[in-house]
Formats: structure tokens, C-alpha cells, sequence
């Protein structure tokens, strides 16, 4: 399987340093980014190939990993999905555009492709996919994050932001993808609530799920990667997992 990635910051430096092409047959040799030193720097790290045009990247690839911006799923999404190639999705807050999902829907469909979403930073996923078949009375998430994590400056512990989801991803595009990895999980522009707190070192995502199968709640503590505190060590972590998983023949889960 030939991956191409699409934005060389964080996540792309973590997976290239993270997988080989003996995992799974995974090779991970196309590198686009807006900035072409910043992917030619990673392609010679990996002995792959920097381009200056994505649709050279798209054309020789199997699957496509984006970890850029919202952005770049609007502008290259459905180009992908167009030429038949599969796409993971980091920057899930663009797939909160209703619009812009049913489209890149129904182009995968139309052209035998896929569209993948690792479960993040966030723990239970499938947990409340499984919910979600029944009635979910109340799906909230509050994210707690340390002031350097938000790029604030704040001596006292401040609520950023109390509404949905949909909200959420416009007002922090880079800050809280959990919150519509939840939305997307059950289908519903579920309560957020965003906490800024000098007193904390780490990200905190606390998910609470009631619903006619009974309720449970999970507290997801992350570490930041060390070459961007904006990203979750465990949402990278998601990213290389699903690579793995997906010429595994034993799959788990929902």
C-alpha cells in the first residue's frame, strides 16, 4: 500500500518516524504541504518524494493520510475520492459540514473509495458507536486544556467556549477534533464545553453517554506531542493504528 500524506507537520513527523513498510505492507512515500521545504524535510527523512502539485501525489498513491487543516480536506477532499483513493481524515472538524460530508459521501461512493477516521484523542469510541444504535438521551464533552495547549495566556482557570460541537470546530479548527469524532459517532451535534486551565499539564477530555442502554462516562488524559502541544500523543497513536489495521484480517470492534 502506497500512503501519501497530505500536511508534513506533527502527525506526518510521527508516522514517518513510527511505521515501516514491514508493517502491513505500508510505504510511505509521497509528501505535499503548502510549505515545500517543510515536505521536501520529511520526504529525505523518508527516502520518499516531495511534490509541489498534489495531484502527482494523488495519482501514484493508494490512500492518502491528511493531517494539514480543515481547509485542506475542503480544497483536496473530493479530488481524492474522485480518482478512487481512499482518504484518512485528521482534521475531522471540516466533516462537521454537513454539505461538504453528504458530497465527499456520495463522491466515495460513487467511485468505490473510502473515507477513514481514527478515533483520536479520545477513548470509547466504539462504545458509543454501539449506543448510538439506541436512543442517546445526552452526549457531552468537556475538554480541559493547559492555557500553552490553546495558545492563551491566562492565570485562573477560564471557560472558553459552552455550546454545540458545531460551534466548537469553527471557533478552534485545531484545537478540538474530539468534539466532532463524537458527532460523527453518533450522529448528533452532541454539548461541548471547553475549559482553559493553567493548573492542568495535560489535555483532559471527559465524555458522559446516557441513553436506553444506561450511561457511562470516560476521562481521557493526554499527553502532548512534543513537536506541537496542539496534538494528543494518543491521537497519533490513533492515526499509525489504523495503518495497521487496515490489511489486518482480524478486526475488532464496531
Amino acid at each position: 500500500m502506497i500512503l501519501g500524506l497530505l500536511g508534513c507537520g506533527a502527525i506526518a513527523s510521527f508516522i514517518v518516524s513510527n511505521i515501516s513498510s514491514e508493517d502491513n505492507g505500508i510505504i510511505v512515500k509521497y509528501f505535499y504541504d503548502r510549505d515545500f521545504e517543510q515536505s521536501k524535510k520529511l520526504a529525505k527523512l523518508a527516502k520518499g518524494i516531495s511534490v509541489c502539485e498534489i495531484d502527482e501525489m494523488i495519482d501514484n498513491v493508494d490512500l492518502v493520510l491528511e493531517a494539514a487543516s480543515p481547509s485542506s480536506v475542503e480544497d483536496h477532499g473530493l479530488k481524492i475520492l474522485e480518482k478512487g483513493k481512499n482518504i484518512i481524515i485528521m482534521s475531522i472538524g471540516a466533516l462537521m459540514d454537513e454539505k461538504l460530508r453528504k458530497q465527499m459521501q456520495k463522491v466515495a461512493n460513487e467511485n468505490n473509495s473510502k473515507i477513514f477516521i481514527p478515533s483520536g484523542a479520545i477513548v470509547g469510541l466504539d462504545g458509543i458507536k454501539a449506543a448510538s444504535e439506541g436512543k442517546l438521551n445526552k452526549v457531552t464533552l468537556t475538554t480541559r486544556k493547559p492555557p500553552m495547549s490553546l495558545g492563551k495566556k491566562v492565570e485562573r482557570e477560564k471557560i472558553l467556549f459552552e455550546g454545540k460541537a458545531s460551534e466548537a470546530v469553527k471557533k478552534f479548527p485545531v484545537n478540538i477534533n474530539v468534539a466532532a469524532t463524537l458527532s460523527l459517532a453518533c450522529n448528533r451535534d452532541i454539548d461541548v464545553k471547553i475549559i482553559v486551565d493553567p493548573k492542568v499539564d495535560k489535555n483532559i477530555h471527559e465524555v458522559l453517554i446516557k441513553g436506553d442502554f444506561g450511561e457511562f462516562k470516560t476521562r481521557t488524559k493526554n499527553l502532548p506531542c512534543e513537536v506541537n502541544p496542539k496534538t494528543s500523543l494518543l491521537a497519533a497513536y490513533s492515526a499509525i493504528k489504523l495503518l495497521k489495521s487496515l490489511n489486518e484480517n482480524l478486526v475488532m470492534g464496531t
